[in-house]
């Protein structure tokens, strides 16, 4: 038995001995590349709809910003609307010849356009048509020096009304430089 021990020792002892094998190559792996950035939903905030205001009656409404600007250029007086004589939104002028008053909305319209004068005490509708002024395009009527319309704006609770098609409404004050270009054509 101990023949049989002894040979047993030495296979273990001779198995020991062995070279080792080299151990197998692991092979790489490379890393998958990480997905794109994916851009990040950013909750965009639903615009508030703005409501034009609106009111029960015109009067009401506020006076359009602006003053009024009397102008003497032979052979027409005006009186101009708006942040200054060359700046405005609004003109009355006198053709003391013709003896009619135009009005006119500045607008870059190129046709025809209806134009409303609301004032305290009546309405009209004017066919408005384009016009070149000075430095400004013009929706523009004319109406005689007599009209009744033109007192009715002259005197109408202190502001009249002008509305084109496609233009804001202009709520003017009755100042004394429309009385006076009114009177200009008389």
């Amino acid at each position: 038995m101990r023949l049989r021990l002894a040979s047993a020792f030495l296979l273990v002892l001779l198995g020991s001995c062995a070279t080792p094998q080299a151990p197998l190559p692991v092979p790489k792996v490379e890393p998958a590349p990480p997905p794109p950035l994916e851009p990040v939903p950013v909750a965009t905030p639903t615009p508030v709809p703005t409501l034009a205001p609106s009111f029960a009656d015109w009067s009401e409404a506020p006076q359009t910003q602006g003053d009024w600007f009397y102008v003497v250029r032979p052979p027409f007086t005006y009186a101009a609307f708006g942040a200054g004589e060359s700046d405005f939104a609004f003109v009355m002028r006198c053709d003391r010849a013709a003896r009619t008053i135009s009005l006119g909305r500045v607008s870059e319209a190129q046709e025809e356009r209806p134009m409303r004068v609301l004032t305290e005490t009546t309405w009209r509708l004017l066919d408005g048509e384009p016009r070149q002024g000075g430095i400004e395009h013009l929706i523009a009527a004319d109406l005689p020096a007599a009209d009744p319309l033109l007192d009715a704006m002259a005197i109408s609770k202190g502001r009249f009304a002008i509305e084109v098609a496609g233009e804001p409404t202009l709520y003017l004050p009755s100042w004394p430089e429309v009385t006076r270009v009114i009177e200009d054509c008389r």
